[in-house]
């Protein structure tokens, strides 16, 4: 005699589940492959009128600063470091802008908190 399952059973919480499961891994694998390309993407910014320029990759390296040799003044060390800072940090704003649009599109908008 065979054993046979109710209607419906093999249907029901357990292949949900199954489900599930399958698109966490599918978002996760999603979420890496884009990861990797914000990585290898660059972020430029200008500060100062275009006397400082900037271009960071997505881990947050420098790539590029370009210093215009009029806003180097032996006398204000502090604007040009100011300057410096700006550029870096609006760059590092425009990578974390693009960051959070990418992911929201990729998510729905569902936040997993520590994941990105």
């Amino acid at each position: 005699m065979k054993a046979r399952l109710p209607q419906g059973m093999g249907k029901g919480p357990s292949n949900n589940m199954n489900q599930m499961i399958k698109q966490a891994q599918k978002m996760q694998s999603d979420i890496t492959a884009l990861q990797e390309d914000l990585e290898q993407r660059e972020f430029s910014a200008s500060v100062g009128g275009g006397m400082v320029d900037i271009t960071i990759n997505g881990k947050r390296n420098v790539l590029s600063l370009n210093i215009k040799p009029e806003v180097v003044n032996p006398d204000d060390i502090e604007m040009l470091q100011d300057l410096i800072m700006s550029a870096f940090n609006e760059a590092v704003a425009k990578l974390d802008e693009e960051s959070d649009a990418e992911m929201q599109k990729l998510t729905g908008g569902v936040s997993f908190p520590g994941l990105f």
